[in-house]
């Protein structure tokens, strides 16, 4: 009965992701608009940090538990369904032109994010000679300061792009902020909540069917928490804002890379598998595809 339950929350558990994910987009989105933020600002701010908020929530509940394999499994796969799942369905739908900052500023960064991964997992910087592949809390050390680097060029680029609003005047609907935070506050709770139930049921799949944690977090646990990923990405190429669309995914990978597997090796060294590298490899040339 309690393995029949598990499997239940595991479901709700990505319904309570997507939809929690997307209380705190939108509630985020209202509030910024109340206060004079561009939705381009939005897409690379708030649109990709709340999109990456399940991924970020089940890392930690899986850190916090030792399932560390889900841990670098999600990232990666998430990110791998960013690239080419989520940008592929949302091309088909309309093209999208890379946006010239993206090509000069997020594309770079987010390469550089992949190699400094990939070099820190497998240079053993500061863990014990006989343990060659893994992330150790230095390392996430290391990684949450390039993520403040990237958040720096965030906050000045928010900040450039609202000295240009401000010389305009656009009509702007009524925003109840007091609605709209209790909104945020339980998006993050549906979150919080979903993550776990993620977690748990994937740990109970991996054993009873004799799969790696590395492969639930690769498949399963990556693409149900690229959903709103997905559905944001689709929805922005629908509407013809493609510059959402690519930032999104882009902005996405970055916070996935930068700020949630940096978060989780602080919170529990992170062990490295071989294979992992090639996970990796796959998340570097599309991207480099992207760019060139």
């Amino acid at each position: 009965m309690d393995t029949i339950i598990t499997y239940l929350l595991f479901v709700l558990g990505f319904v309570a992701l997507i939809k929690g994910a997307d209380l705190l987009v939108d509630s985020s989105s209202n509030i910024a608009k109340k206060f004079g933020v561009s939705d381009m600002v939005i897409g690379l701010t708030i649109v990709s940090l709340g999109t990456s908020m399940p991924e970020l929530i089940v890392n930690i509940i899986a850190s916090f538990s030792g399932n560390t394999e889900i841990a670098i499994g999600n990232v990666f796969g998430s990110n791998i369904a960013n690239i080419l799942l989520i940008m592929g369905f949302s091309a088909i739908i309309r093209s999208l032109p890379v946006p010239n900052n993206t090509i000069i500023a997020e594309i770079p960064f987010s390469l550089s994010a992949i190699l400094l991964v990939g070099f820190l997992a497998n240079a053993n910087l500061w863990g014990p000679e006989d343990k060659i592949f893994g992330l150790e809390r230095l390392d996430g050390v290391v990684i949450m300061f390039f993520f403040l680097l990237f958040f720096a060029y965030i906050v000045h680029t928010t900040l450039t792009v609202r000295e240009d609003l401000s010389k305009e005047t656009t009509f702007q609907k009524p925003v109840n902020v007091l609605k709209e935070s209790a909104l945020v506050l339980l998006g993050i709770l549906m979150l919080f909540l979903g993550g776990k139930w993620v977690v748990d049921g994937a740990v109970l799949m991996a054993t009873s069917l004799g799969m790696s944690e590395t492969l639930v977090g690769l498949t399963i646990v990556a693409i149900g928490t690229s959903l709103p990923e997905l559905v944001t990405s689709v929805i922005a190429a629908k509407k013809g804002n493609v510059d959402v669309a690519v930032g999104n995914v882009v902005g996405s990978n970055i916070f996935n890379l930068l700020w949630i597997l940096g978060l989780s090796s602080i919170i529990r060294p992170l062990p490295f598998n071989r294979i992992s590298n090639l996970d990796a490899l796959v998340v570097l040339f599309p991207l480099l595809w992207y760019w060139y």
